[in-house]
């Protein structure tokens, strides 16, 4: 526990010093480290990924054939085996069997659907090494590297923002605040956040399980509980097993007592304690589980565990922050407010040129969405856009009509928009 409080406390500071500080630190510069010495990082510090625990799937397989369920089902193997009921042992056996391979099978297949689309999801970046420009996977990345990030990237690696310009950066992934920040040269850039402005040099500090997004994923990955499913499963068991042993002595103390013969006896104390077993309870819930897993799978949602299913279907309270994958992360327009005997669908008209569709910006989106007749654009012609950016806090275009004839529009803070107005004594009174 001290040793990972201390290498937090490390990256924390790597975070917070100052640049010649972190080049110092890290033995890096602007320049990037060669390749020889990035292998060499490479080795010391690991790939650059979140490291998973292995489990042997033979061992796997052998979890399913152990628990109070399984341990009640193998004694009625072996109690069928002694009274040579031959029928009922194999049945038992099969049964046995079929609930182990079937479980296994489906938390496997899912397994190999969540390995597809993290080898999808894997990203490269652009690294200077040797004081060259390359494109390398992410996971080769280790901390003194420096990195090109540009607008629509993934961050690889926690890093720190070198000389330029601010960025604009979406930690939705991190926080669930779906605006993006601003960051500026020195600060820190989370891996698993998108650049969604701007163009910058930075340098790694910190990668695989070590980043910021890392170690909340390690913590998850060590978290362990048991389903609601499992407990009322292992619940089961126990009574079952309680009851059955109860009736047993019951039994064994009645025929002591009228002494009846002891062969007798025991075999009607295995008939009930092999009768006591719910042989086929878990391959039926497997099987039910298995057919929910596939439904799910159907509509594109990856069961890791089948007994989740349970777990969810039984939820009473879905709690969420405001922001995140449940929400559409989509705006759209409210009533449109103008004066001077303007239009609303004038307003929207003139938003929607001083928007651009291939930036995929979700306020452009829901602008450019709020057009009655997305053709009225083609009688204009855009002659030059201005992107927004954090210091105009406006984004505005030069637009020529098909006679000729042109103007500006712009669209973008309210404080700025109103700062242009010349009627701007008509609004402010209403804000």
């Amino acid at each position: 526990m001290h040793a990972d409080t201390h290498k937090q406390a490390k990256e924390d500071d790597l975070k917070s010093l100052t640049l010649p500080e972190l080049y110092a630190k890290l033995g890096s510069s602007p320049s990037g480290i060669s390749q020889a010495e990035a292998q060499k990082r490479l080795t010391s510090y690991g790939p650059n990924e979140i490291s998973e625990k292995k489990v042997n799937p033979f061992l796997k397989f052998l979890t399913y054939f152990w628990g109070p369920i399984p341990w009640m089902i193998e004694g009625a193997v072996i109690l069928s085996a002694v009274v040579r009921h031959w029928p009922d042992f194999f049945i038992i056996l099969v049964l046995l069997v079929a609930n182990a391979v079937v479980g296994f099978w489906e938390e496997y297949q899912a397994g190999n659907a969540i390995a597809a689309l993290k080898a999808q999801l894997a990203i490269r970046a652009r690294v200077r090494r040797d004081g060259k420009w390359t494109s390398l996977e992410s996971r080769e990345l280790v901390p003194g590297d420096v990195i090109r990030l540009r607008l629509g990237d993934i961050v690889p690696a926690d890093a720190r923002l070198l000389e330029g310009d601010p960025m604009e950066v979406d930690q939705s992934a991190l926080t669930g605040e779906s605006l993006p920040v601003t960051r500026n040269p020195g600060d820190a850039v989370f891996s698993g956040s998108i650049i969604r402005q701007g163009e910058l040099e930075a340098m790694v500090y910190a990668t695989g399980s070590h980043t910021f997004f890392g170690r909340t994923a390690q913590l998850v990955q060590e978290a362990h509980t048991v389903s609601h499913f499992q407990k009322a499963v292992l619940k089961i068991g126990d009574y079952l097993i309680i009851i059955a042993v109860a009736l047993v002595v019951l039994i064994l103390a009645v025929a002591l007592f009228r002494g009846d013969p002891m062969a007798t006896t025991l075999q009607f104390a295995l008939v009930l304690t092999v009768a006591a077993i719910p042989v086929a309870m878990p391959t039926v819930l497997t099987v039910t589980m298995a057919v929910g897993a596939r439904v799910l799978a159907a509509k594109q949602a990856i069961v890791s565990r089948l007994a989740s299913i349970e777990e969810l279907a039984g939820m009473d309270v879905l709690c969420s922050d405001k922001t995140g994958t449940l929400t559409q992360n989509r705006l759209t327009l409210g009533e449109t407010f103008s004066v001077g005997g303007v239009s609303g669908d004038e307003v929207i008209l003139s938003a929607a040129l001083a928007s651009r569709a291939e930036n995929q910006d979700t306020i452009d989106l829901a602008v450019l969405g709020g057009l009655k007749d997305e053709a009225v654009l083609k009688a204009y012609e855009v002659v030059h856009f201005q992107p927004f950016d954090p210091v105009h806090k406006r984004t505005e275009a030069t637009i020529r009509t098909t006679d000729g004839k042109g103007f500006k529009v712009t669209k973008g803070a309210p404080q700025v928009i109103l700062d242009l107005s010349a009627n701007a004594g008509e609004v402010k009174p209403l804000v």
